[in-house]
């Protein structure tokens, strides 16, 4: 357990002292308190550093996604004992944490679970069946998501970017049992939910887990790469390849943009003699980055540009 609690010592270091959080300029009258901000933060920066910590391989993935679980779980209820211990200042602040913060975290926790229960029941390894197994997984989740989800009032609300029926979603106690519930709302936690974090949760997960699937059940490259050269070897980070790799598949540079974004990362893989895991979860880690998404892009057109710079 040594290793899961410190790759969120920042959140830790945060429950226990908040008041050495506070920033020393605060705005009257924000939107939402700067500490809440700061939690927020503390949360993300402290599942990428658990996700990076697992590495989530495909080899590995059913220990790693049951790893990930056990830490969120255990992260979600050292953020639960804090708000039922401290409550909250403002409504801006319930809103800010039942909209954002706690979906992250359990949105995550759905999505990782899931993982471990579909891997866990995969009846085989590879062939024909294991890609039968994983479509139909796939369908599934889009058949779910369209019975459930997609044509609700909220999740087009939430889609929107719409803040007006915030007060109505996101604040304790405003749930509207005339309005047509599912059972299981009956069974949740009336102190540390509204029902409506649960949902965008879901949306999260969902969205995640559609990713993952989606890599499963893509065709892989089956023949041997002909000009795979051994003494090319990929010397800057695995992420900074996904990045590019990503960037050549959105911009219709391979293929017309047709190529699966698997298939391609099959072929560098092999022409490059490297395993690069897990690409769509580390495509969504870059999307969470803080600053520039686009690291090594912006690396790379500096390079270029002082290149020609030269005076060869």
């Amino acid at each position: 357990m040594i290793f899961i609690l410190a790759a969120w010592q920042p959140l830790v270091n945060f429950l226990k002292n908040p008041r050495e959080y506070r920033p020393l300029n605060i705005v009257p009258n924000i939107n939402f308190n700067q500490m809440m901000r700061s939690l927020h933060n503390d949360v993300l920066i402290s599942i990428r550093n658990e996700e990076q910590k697992a590495g989530m391989r495909y080899i590995h993935i059913i220990e790693e996604s049951f790893q990930m679980t056990v830490f969120l779980k255990d992260l979600l209820g050292k953020v639960r004992k804090k708000v039922l211990k401290e409550g909250f200042k403002n409504e801006p602040d319930e809103i800010f944490f039942f909209k954002k913060v706690k979906p992250n975290i359990l949105g995550k926790l759905i999505y990782y679970n899931k993982i471990y229960r579909i891997e866990t029941a995969c009846p085989v390894n590879n062939g024909k069946i294991y890609l039968k197994y994983f479509n139909r997984e796939l369908e599934d989740l889009k058949l779910k998501f369209k019975r459930q989800i997609c044509s609700s009032d909220f999740y087009q609300y939430y889609r929107s970017g719409r803040t007006d029926r915030d007060c109505d979603y996101f604040i304790l106690g405003n749930l509207k049992i005339h309005n047509g519930l599912n059972s299981f709302a009956f069974d949740i936690d009336p102190e540390f939910s509204t029902f409506y974090d649960y949902k965008v949760a879901q949306i999260i997960a969902n969205e995640l887990l559609h990713d993952y699937l989606l890599a499963k059940t893509e065709t892989d490259i089956h023949s041997n790469f002909p000009g795979k050269l051994e003494e090319l070897e990929w010397t800057e980070s695995k992420n900074a390849l996904i990045e590019l790799i990503y960037a050549l598949h959105v911009s219709g540079a391979l293929s017309n943009g047709k190529g699966g974004i698997r298939k391609i990362t099959r072929a560098f893989e092999s022409f490059l003699n490297i395993q690069l895991g897990d690409l769509h979860h580390a495509f969504h880690r870059m999307k969470q980055r803080v600053g520039s998404r686009t690291m090594y892009l912006d690396k790379l057109k500096i390079s270029l540009d002082n290149y020609m710079d030269k005076d060869l």
